[in-house]
């Protein structure tokens, strides 16, 4: 592997990670809401869903209308969620409560070797930039986080209507750098960040936190 000039890096589970476990979150909100369910089976049910969904990504649109996309997206995910864990769906206040809550910065951690990499590799001049599964909170949350000010890119499934294995997320961040897919590295930890630099060509290493 030749020395990079850019790295590619994923944002949920790589740079970032919840405070607490999807099912605390929602189960929390679902109380506001006279809902009762178990944090411990919705944090059962809720990996084998986000699998089992379609991609996060909507080809052609932007604006309002992507936004709302976004929004139904994660509502279908809130309600069967809440459904497999036992409970009833949720009403459209509750979807709009996870939805933003979800998007705010207080949520989420920077894990702590996260910064002083950041800041090691821009010294040594490479060009960092976020390829993720995500939709558009994730342009509020790297701001709010400290880590919008690192990187000169920032790609999301969403908005690029494409979802990690597709190489398409990859190629749009190449491009924006100016770089072949050999002249970056992809930095993520899940299956999907392996097979969608696989199909860029883009070498993968792959992070496991505990």
């Amino acid at each position: 592997m030749a020395r990079p000039r850019a790295l590619l890096l994923d944002a949920m589970g790589t740079l970032i990670g919840l405070r607490q476990s999807v099912g605390q979150i929602y189960a929390a909100a679902a109380a506001d809401h006279g809902i009762t369910v178990s944090a411990a089976a919705i944090n059962a049910v809720f990996p084998r869903l986000y699998r089992e969904a379609p991609p996060l990504a909507f080809p052609g649109l932007e604006g309002l209308a992507l936004l709302r996309a976004e929004r139904q997206w994660w509502a279908e995910r809130i309600d069967a969620a809440l459904v497999a864990a036992g409970a009833e769906p949720a009403p459209p206040a509750l979807h709009r409560q996870l939805f933003d809550g979800f998007g705010e910065p207080v949520l989420w951690r920077v894990y702590e070797d996260v910064i002083p990499s950041l800041e090691h590799w821009r010294r040594h001049g490479l060009q960092l930039a976020v390829v993720s599964n995500f939709d558009s909170r994730l342009h509020g949350l790297l701001e709010g986080l400290g880590l919008q000010r690192h990187l000169a890119a920032v790609v999301i499934s969403s908005e690029v209507g494409a979802a990690k294995p597709s190489a398409v997320p990859f190629e749009r961040a190449l491009a924006h750098l100016g770089l072949e897919p050999p002249q970056a590295w992809h930095i993520g930890d899940s299956p999907e960040d392996g097979q969608g630099a696989h199909a860029a060509g883009v070498p993968w290493l792959r992070v496991q936190r505990p």
